[in-house]
């Protein structure tokens, strides 16, 4: 099986590489890069193209490792001991299986996401370690282990809030998404937008990394920013000459609630363009 991307997602030859080694080397590929660069459609799109079944994990900050695994619902099993339930005499009734057991035992190879792992506190990557590398943990409250059927292909990706550690990182393929260039920019326009006037993406590319360039930007725009800002220019009927006349280095883009997501930035912008009217006059 080999990723070469999809009619839906444009993968860099040296993303493509890293997905085939993570599949070769059976090693979870951890993936990095700047929010709304496609970490996570990564995974969606890497299980359409081999035509196995997604198990997403999304991880928050109160995500515990072991809610991968199981979780034994204790309380439930003494509410029913004192109804009287006869469900109370077999345990599995109360383990609720997480997101690894459940690519664990599938009878086909599938793709397991582990999405934003960064989120958690820092115990949370060393709590997973034994689990990711032998494909197996047991199960105490029933004293069974439960093993891997078919080794699923493992995508993790980080934002960078925390430093991974060490251990962790030596069990994975590294992987990080450069921002795309004005012409790997240009494909993923293609892709999103097959039929829009060439000249006005033309105009907008250098509009967006014209302001992706701004000194002391706190959040500069993403990719997925700059879809859904050439969306908006559509449905307006944007004029190509409004988007040639602006400097966006010195005055804030037609739209820029698309692109420009804090009031900082916003400040920012005007007030670079207020210092190049009085330099104007």
């Amino acid at each position: 099986m080999k990723f070469q991307g999809t009619e839906q997602y444009v993968a860099t030859d040296e993303l493509q590489m890293a997905v085939n080694a993570c599949i070769a080397l059976e090693r979870p590929l951890l993936i990095k890069g700047e929010p709304g660069t496609g970490k996570t459609m990564l995974a969606e799109e890497l299980a359409d193209a081999l035509g196995v079944r997604l198990i997403q994990w999304h991880i928050k900050s109160t995500t515990k490792a072991h809610q991968g695994l199981y979780e034994y619902d204790a309380v439930s099993r003494l509410r029913d001991s004192q109804l009287g339930d006869d469900r109370v005499h077999d345990i599995k009734n109360y383990i609720n299986k997480g997101k690894l057991w459940e690519a664990f035992e599938a009878d086909e190879q599938v793709v397991l996401l582990i999405d934003e792992i960064d989120k958690a506190d820092i115990e949370f990557p060393n709590d997973l370690l034994l689990e990711l590398d032998k494909m197996e943990f047991h199960v105490y409250e029933t004293g069974e282990t439960i093993k891997a059927k078919k080794r699923p292909i493992i995508l993790i990706t980080s934002n960078n809030e925390k430093e991974l550690p060490d251990a962790f990182l030596r069990r994975c393929f590294f992987h990080y998404i450069n921002f795309p260039n004005k012409e790997t920019m240009q494909r993923i326009v293609d892709v999103h937008y097959p039929n829009i006037q060439q000249k006005l993406v033309s105009e907008a590319l250098e509009v967006f990394f014209d302001l992706r360039d701004v000194r002391g930007l706190k959040k500069k725009p993403s990719t997925s920013e700059l879809i859904d800002w050439l969306k908006l220019l559509m449905a307006d009927q944007m004029s190509l000459e409004m988007l040639q006349e602006r400097d966006v280095s010195k005055a804030i883009p037609p739209l820029h609630g698309a692109l420009v997501k804090n009031e900082q930035d916003v400040s920012l912008l005007e007030k670079l363009a207020f210092m190049h009217r009085r330099q104007s006059r």
